[in-house]
């Protein structure tokens, strides 16, 4: 068989999207992954990787497009990551997002998983611009302080002062740091001289229209900080916490370990199912406020908590979805691994009134068998763990505790499959349903609702 070289062109006939949102076609019988390429198009593809089993390549030109092929949501569309499916027509990407979960259920193979019910994906009202948070790497580039998204693969900058995705708030204020960091001649982290100062920029919106601003420093000193703050007040009245994160050296963390407050309030506060949540700058907090509340909605429908219940809420980062439900229990409890999560949590059941609620530092594994073990027996059980799923010491305390209900919120369609594997062995999984939460990416959400098998 003749050697496939780099570069190579042939004609592909596509028949699905993989995982990442790539076009899948067969060439000499090998996997051929397509960036930019539609289920049903037939394409010349240029080979840019070459691996023993499988071929990376880019779509070089569209031989028959699929009818689901729009123009690009944005110009930088495949020059820079988050819009993946910026060409495909949005109906479409959900179709794709519940075929994703059905992907994933067919490699892991959980316990009856060809009968498992997998709902349609419910789809966003603004498929653009929701993001309510950046973080921006900063560089000069062509003598200008400029923020923006590496290229795929790179530590390339590309700046953006608009994006599909990103609220124009968000956009405005970052465009406007970055020219007060110019006009005051702040340093600039430079990457491969690990010098300069100023690495990321940081800002969150909320529903409201006020901003929170970290700058993610190189090192404990900010020079110009008072000018800074007096350019930010004077042309950013959004703005209303602006804090300064240490994140000493090379490292591929966006954070550090220590935050301080430079002006303003500590926190912004966000309002979710009715409830006011405070937000430190390291908080989580999902990134799409209007299909956040339709996913707790999911989540609550789905748990159909009672009265007398006591909820475990864990991975609970700010206590959003504890909190929105303890209304509906008779005691919540939750834990985090970041500190000022916790203390956000705490201070966010206070904010709102609420006195069945409490949430504890440390890990999901490691808190959860400490509680079973003092004899702490939960009825109902909802994680939203992150993308590398539930720790196996998790489940296997969370199989001990056997809970008379059970949600699983995840952001991983892959590690969900995975954990279904140990988890219906005790539980039937009634249904899935995808929700929509980063449209124009190949990312999906899916809440899980399940049965105890007698």
């Amino acid at each position: 068989m003749e050697e496939i070289t780099l570069g190579q062109r042939f004609p592909l006939t596509i028949k699905r999207l993989d995982i990442n949102g790539n076009g899948i076609g067969y060439f000499k019988r090998k996997i051929t992954f397509v960036t930019g390429a539609l289920p049903g198009e037939v394409v010349v593809a240029e080979v840019t990787k070459i691996h023993d089993r499988y071929l990376e390549a880019r779509c070089h030109r569209v031989k028959k497009a699929s009818p689901d092929r729009i123009p690009p949501i944005d110009p930088l569309w495949g020059k820079i990551g988050g819009i993946e499916l910026g060409h495909l027509a949005y109906p479409a990407q959900l179709r794709f997002k519940s075929d994703v979960v059905s992907q994933a259920l067919a490699k892991f193979k959980p316990a009856g998983w060809q009968h498992y019910q997998l709902r349609p994906t419910i789809g966003a009202a603004h498929p653009m611009h929701y993001r309510n948070k950046a973080q921006f790497p900063v560089r000069v580039v062509d003598g200008h302080v400029r923020a923006g998204l590496y290229a795929p693969n790179s530590h390339d900058l590309v700046p953006l002062t608009t994006f599909a995705t990103q609220r124009p708030l968000t956009m405005q204020i970052i465009t406007q740091l970055c020219q007060l960091l110019e006009d005051l001649a702040v340093p600039i982290y430079d990457e491969a001289a690990n010098s300069g100062i100023v690495k990321t920029l940081v800002v969150r919106e909320t529903t409201r229209g006020q901003a929170q601003v970290t700058f993610v420093t190189n090192s404990k000193k900010l020079p110009h900080t008072a000018q800074l703050l007096a350019g930010i007040a004077e042309t950013l009245p959004a703005v209303v916490s602006i804090a300064q994160n240490i994140n000493p050296g090379k490292t591929s963390m966006v954070w550090g370990p220590e935050t301080k407050l430079l002006a303003g309030a500590p926190y912004v506060i966000e309002t979710i199912m009715g409830k006011q949540f405070q937000l430190s700058p390291q908080a989580f907090l999902q990134l799409n406020p209007e299909q956040t509340e339709k996913l707790y909605q999911v989540a609550l429908e789905a748990l159909d908590l009672q009265p007398n219940d006591t909820l475990v809420d864990a991975y609970a980062g700010v206590g959003t979805i504890g909190l929105s439900l303890a209304h509906q229990a008779k005691t919540v409890r939750g834990m985090e691994t970041i500190p000022e999560a916790v203390a956000d949590a705490n201070a966010n059941a206070a904010l709102n009134g609420i006195t069945n609620a409490h949430y504890e530092l440390g890990k999901a594994e490691t808190v959860f068998p400490q509680w079973l073990q003092a004899g702490f027996h939960p009825d109902a059980v909802i994680v939203d763990p992150p993308r590398a799923g539930l720790d196996p010491s998790f489940i296997a305390a969370l199989l001990k505790a056997k809970p008379k209900r059970f949600v699983y919120i995840s952001c991983n369609p892959s590690t969900l499959a995975r954990d279904l594997v140990a988890l219906s062995r005790d539980w039937q999984v009634d249904y899935i349903q995808s929700i929509d939460m980063f449209p124009q990416t190949a990312r999906c959400e899916a809440v899980v609702k399940f049965t105890r098998k007698a």
